[in-house]
């Protein structure tokens, strides 16, 4: 059996597109917030490699109680930020990639939410 794929083009409404914005800007945070601890740990712990590997990702939930308004939007979105993140780090020290970035408004924006299969993704 042959796999397939389909492409949607959404037209949401003005709140979905609200509740859409919403999301982007919290996913966007949320990253930014974790790689700017993340890149502290990495300078605090830069030459010594097991001391770093140790250390521990921050969670959104930490964020969520700092700022409550990241409890509007989707949760599994917000806890694919730190997947994305680790999957980020994994590939610099492996050497595939260059050290994480932090996000722009202005770049493209997606998020994941709702994975069945890795499958399902939201992209603006």
């Amino acid at each position: 059996m042959a796999n397939k794929a389909y492409k949607f083009r959404l037209y949401p409404t003005k709140e979905q597109e609200q509740l859409f914005a919403k999301t982007f800007g919290c996913v966007r945070f949320a990253y930014n917030q974790m790689l700017a601890e993340q890149k502290e740990i990495y300078k605090k712990f830069k030459d010594d490699k097991e001391a770093l590997k140790k250390q521990k990702f921050p969670t959104p939930a930490k964020y969520k109680r700092e700022f409550p308004w990241l409890k509007e939007v989707d949760s599994l979105a917000l806890a694919n930020v730190q997947i994305n993140l680790q999957k980020a780090f994994k590939n610099f020290f492996s050497g595939r990639a260059e050290f994480p970035k932090f996000k722009s408004r202005k770049a493209r924006q997606s998020y994941t939410t709702n994975v069945v299969n890795g499958n399902i993704i939201v992209v603006k």
